[in-house]
């Protein structure tokens, strides 16, 4: 690899995709799109369900055939697709040193567009109790299982988790010869919305919220799960497995070892309106700015972001310095958590996306400059997106703060 490309964007999953045919649809001449995996797609290459692809292609797919489209649109489109390529670190002029199947080489580019998408926390990050028996997987890892090599391991797990992609988990080991034995949420109700949270229930998968994991037993393999229920009677499951579900946290690794300042509530890169980074070279958009929304978002999510790095590099005048909008508990994270002002450019991102840490009821609201532009009052749910538009003001004020008042 040698000379400069115009942008290098890291990740092919549907926001890296998405971000790179945009930048070539609006003229951009030499646009790269590193993938460390063997094809593009990202995880919904191994995800055996649909919709996939109905906003961004106007019909349904499964997950790999949506991937094979992205690659497809990725190839139509001119982009210098290179899978198989790992980025080690890059520096603050966004000069990349790549692992390649042909040895480490490096590249440099004008400007850098991170998509490297969110990953499940594994049991270590979990501090699960317990025994270390084999047969404790993720969902990534059961569905790439299924997938590639179509390997089942095990037949009556117990799923930890409610989140959407749960639900998936759980459609997952039903229709490939797996029955779970139950699913068991921390929190006190699903984190899936309606209609979806009703899904195990409807399949006859017993669903136990507001539950303390307290041992998991097995010599070889998983053979039994204990937990205290939320009425604080102690019951032990016997089963042959854990699917760990859900809790996704941005994969910002590469991120945060090339010196990008990273959001302390979404633990993804900062950004501003634009999906700028604090070094004004490096952009990010998808799931690695918080976990974690569908592929279809993420995609939509690529395109803007990839609007914006063209403009970008059209631009003559730089714009201000970034400022952090600011929020109070139980808000979780703010994305855009940065604003720029002084650009007359659109923005990528046209609404604040917040979430909260807990479930609360109370009043959120919006405060630019220290007056009140955006209210309202209900029950907010953990791990839910909240859209609240972007002001056109907010990018030039002096202060731009999240303030929630919770109810008794």
């Amino acid at each position: 690899m040698s000379g400069i490309v115009d942008v290098v964007v890291v990740g092919g999953g549907p926001a890296g995709v998405a971000a790179a045919v945009e930048l070539r649809r609006l003229g951009i001449g030499r646009v790269v799109l590193l993938e460390r995996e063997a094809s593009l797609g990202g995880a919904t290459r191994h995800c055996g369900h649909s919709p996939f692809g109905m906003r961004e292609f106007g019909r349904v797919y499964v997950g790999a055939a949506y991937g094979q489209r992205l690659d497809a649109e990725a190839r139509r489109a001119g982009v210098d697709v290179r899978t198989g390529c790992s980025v080690v670190t890059f520096d603050a002029a966004c000069r990349l040193t790549v692992t390649t199947p042909t040895g480490v080489e490096t590249l440099a580019a004008r400007r850098l567009l991170l998509a490297t998408g969110a990953r499940e926390m594994p049991r270590s990050a979990r501090l699960l109790p317990g025994d270390r028996p084999v047969g404790v997987v993720t969902t990534g890892t059961l569905q790439a299982g299924l997938a590639f090599h179509r390997l089942m391991p095990f037949r009556r797990p117990v799923v930890v988790g409610s989140e959407l992609v749960s639900q998936s988990a759980v459609l997952t080991c039903l229709t490939h010869g797996a029955r779970p034995v139950a699913m068991l949420e921390t929190e006190r109700h699903a984190l899936a919305p309606a209609p979806f949270r009703w899904f195990p229930a409807l399949a006859g998968v017993p669903f136990h919220a507001g539950v303390d994991l307290l041992d998991l037993r097995g010599a070889g393999r998983v053979e039994a799960v204990t937990f205290r229920r939320a009425d604080g009677a102690i019951e032990t499951l016997d089963c042959d497995g854990v699917l760990l579900t859900g809790r996704f946290v941005p994969e910002a690794s590469l991120a945060r070892q090339s010196g990008v300042a990273l959001d302390a509530g979404s633990e993804g890169p900062a950004i501003d309106q634009h999906g700028r980074t604090r070094n004004p070279r490096v952009f990010a958009g998808g799931n690695v700015l918080r976990a974690i929304e569908t592929g279809g978002w993420a995609f939509r999510e690529g395109r803007a972001v990839g609007r914006a790095v063209a403009a970008d590099l059209a631009r003559v005048v730089e714009s201000g310095a970034p400022r952090a909008v600011t929020c109070e508990p139980p808000i979780k994270l703010v994305v855009p958590g940065l604003l720029t002002p002084g650009s007359d450019e659109p923005p990528a991102f046209r609404h604040f996306q917040l979430r909260f840490a807990r479930r609360a009821r109370g009043w959120l609201s919006l405060e630019i400059d220290g007056r009140e532009v955006w209210a309202a009052e209900r029950s907010w749910l953990p791990e839910r997106r909240v859209l609240v538009p972007i002001p056109p003001a907010a990018a030039n004020a002096a202060t731009v703060h999240f303030r929630f008042r919770e109810h008794p």
